[in-house]
């Protein structure tokens, strides 16, 4: 968080990767199904984009190869302006893919095949050019996707008369029903499951006891929001355009007793706020004493280090000269038992936009640990916030994998986080308020990529929220400041309405896959652990959203109403709550912030 009046944007950094395959499968006629057919629908774009899913492209009518249409897409910054159709083909089948295309750096391509994923591009192509390639699906391949796309910088590009020749499919059925379900991690409100991967499916549809909880695209599932020391039975069923096969055989697990851990003492649904403490801006200094009673965990902002990598924090209270209404330290620790007699948890918050932290070596790991340990003992504090912004997190070209992470800032963060966590137990409060590029955009790419030039801080805080899942007490990640970022619809959404909202919440409460690799899956996180956060008033922060939009928000993700146009992948009653920046800024706005969450959960 940044701790001028407004908090700068950050844009994003190029990112030089492919795009993720989109969906948009095409229904086809038993005509085009014979073999050699035209297996692509509306390959000319007479139909508008019917068939295509697109990120940023329209139909006109001029130039056009054929016909009266032809498709016009333009690249945006990392958006290469891919359109992309999913159809189905036969396994060990040779295909011929055609298209006509103008513009420069334009591509067209075929990925899912099974064996050697193929695309021909042109630098350049004043006029209509053809582009071909060729490729053989894998024994088991049922569905491949076509795409075209341009690259950032170079301007829109044209396409017109696509086609995909050689094996059609006979009429659709159903996968088979999965084989080999079963439970893995229980707690005291979720059941992880797993099971075969079935030839020709989809997806999966996830049931508990009899009702349909949701859908994945991977083998598997966590299934949340669960009462403690319950019995579930569990089944799932296969998916394809054809429809779901009958469902698998049936698997039961018992949830354990009490909470679940890592919530210690928080009610059921919280409000979490950050409280300027060392440092004044346009909201003015609040001291912790007048905070009202409504705000749960308060965040003190900032613990800093003596130096990027030093690894020492430091919490320097504001000074007098520019906070004239500032406490003493003897007010604020007293301060600080009063909340907590009142049932509240107050904590350090490390980092913040000025306060980059790289712990590059284990000395400076252990620095970390002794100086915000002594931080915590000396104002008798309830546990840490992560608030690592900018460089602080960033990951090694060669380290690609969120499970089995390399790079030493990433390894040393979870080696400190763990020591504290144990040194403290089990009322240690742990959050984090990573920035959307550093989670939900590890969806779309993750580190500097398989072929490089990504930037490597993409998906980076992804590692450290999985090792630490378990001693997790809040994840709020900041939904403002924030570029566009894709959902698990495959659609690109933005800041200033409830389906930005709802859409990364949903990731997280869902899990996703990494880099759009649909057996690389961060698996979700129990819905007591997210808390959404949310600019306190418009001065707070680019993506500042109406109280109407905030309750927008909270029924479609705890109701399953109110919704809009994103259809969310579950129903979370027990979502823990609300994140602001900031107490201070919400005071400034007459408590607009503080209102709303009340309203809706007390």
């Amino acid at each position: 968080m940044d701790r001028a009046r407004l908090i700068r944007f950050r844009p994003f950094a190029l990112l030089a990767a492919a795009a993720l395959t989109l969906s948009g499968v095409t229904a086809l006629s038993p005509a085009a199904r014979a073999a050699g057919a035209d297996l692509l629908g509306n390959g000319g774009f007479e139909s508008g984009l019917d068939g295509w899913t697109c990120t940023a492209g329209t139909t006109v009518g001029s130039p056009v190869r054929s016909g009266t249409s032809a498709l016009r897409a333009t690249p945006a910054g990392a958006d290469h302006a891919r359109c992309a159709q999913t159809v189905t083909v036969q396994p060990d089948s040779q295909y011929t893919l055609t298209g006509h295309v103008r513009g420069s750096y334009v591509y067209l391509g075929a990925s899912g095949t099974g064996t050697t994923d193929v695309s021909a591009w042109t630098q350049s192509a004043t006029d209509w050019q053809r582009l071909t390639t060729t490729f053989r699906t894998g024994p088991s391949t049922t569905r491949v996707t076509v795409y075209t796309h341009g690259w950032y910088g170079t301007g829109a590009y044209h396409a017109d008369d696509l086609s995909l020749t050689g094996p059609g499919t006979g009429p659709a059925q159903p996968p088979a029903a999965p084989a080999g379900l079963t439970a893995g991690t229980v707690t005291s409100t979720s059941v992880a499951l797993s099971w075969t991967a079935v030839p020709g499916a989809t997806g999966y549809a996830v049931y508990r006891d009899g009702a349909k909880v949701g859908t994945v695209t991977g083998t598997t599932a966590t299934v949340t929001g669960l009462a403690p020391s319950t019995a579930y039975a569990f089944q799932v069923a296969a998916v394809n355009d054809a429809g779901e096969s009958a469902r698998s055989a049936t698997v039961t697990a018992t949830t354990l007793p009490g909470s679940g851990g890592g919530t210690p003492g928080l009610p059921p649904h919280a409000l979490v706020g950050y409280l300027h403490a060392t440092f004044a801006n346009g909201s003015g200094y609040t001291r912790l004493a007048d905070v009202p009673d409504s705000w749960d965990v308060i965040d003190l902002a900032f613990g800093e280090p003596t130096s990027v990598t030093s690894g020492d924090i430091r919490f320097t209270r504001c000074p007098v000269t520019e906070c004239p209404n500032v406490e003493s330290d003897a007010e604020l620790k007293a301060a600080i038992k009063a909340k907590q007699a009142a049932g509240k948890k107050v904590l350090i918050s490390i980092g913040g936009q000025n306060g980059q932290v790289r712990l590059t070596t284990t000395a400076a790991r252990d620095t970390f640990v002794s100086s915000v340990s002594k931080i915590i003992d000396e104002y008798g504090l309830d546990g840490l916030d992560i608030d690592f912004e900018g460089h602080s997190l960033s990951l090694d070209a060669d380290d690609t994998d969120f499970r089995n992470p390399k790079t030493p800032v990433i390894v040393n963060l979870i080696s400190a986080l763990r020591t504290l966590k144990a040194k403290y137990g089990d009322d240690f409060v742990l959050t984090m308020a990573p920035e959307t590029f550093f989670v939900q955009l590890g969806h779309q790419y993750y580190g500097t990529g398989k072929w490089g030039g990504q930037d490597p801080r993409a998906g980076a805080y992804l590692p450290v929220i999985h090792a630490l899942r378990d001693d997790l007490t809040l994840l709020h990640v900041q939904d403002y400041n924030s570029g566009p970022i894709m959902g698990l619809d495959n659609q690109y959404h933005s800041m200033g309405g409830a389906d930005f909202h709802i859409a990364m919440t949903d990731m997280l409460l869902t899990g996703f896959p990494v880099a759009g690799d649909a057996g690389n899956v961060f698996p979700p996180l129990r819905p007591d652990q997210v808390a959404i956060g949310m600019p306190a008033t418009t001065n707070a922060g680019n993506g500042y959203v109406s109280p109407a939009e905030v309750v927008k928000t909270l029924d479609c993700l705890t109701k399953k109403v109110n919704c809009g146009s994103y259809a969310t992948h579950g129903t979370w009653p027990a979502l823990r709550g609300l994140m602001t920046w900031s107490v201070n800024w919400d005071r400034f706005g007459g408590w607009e912030f503080q209102r709303t969450f009340d309203g809706y959960f007390r």
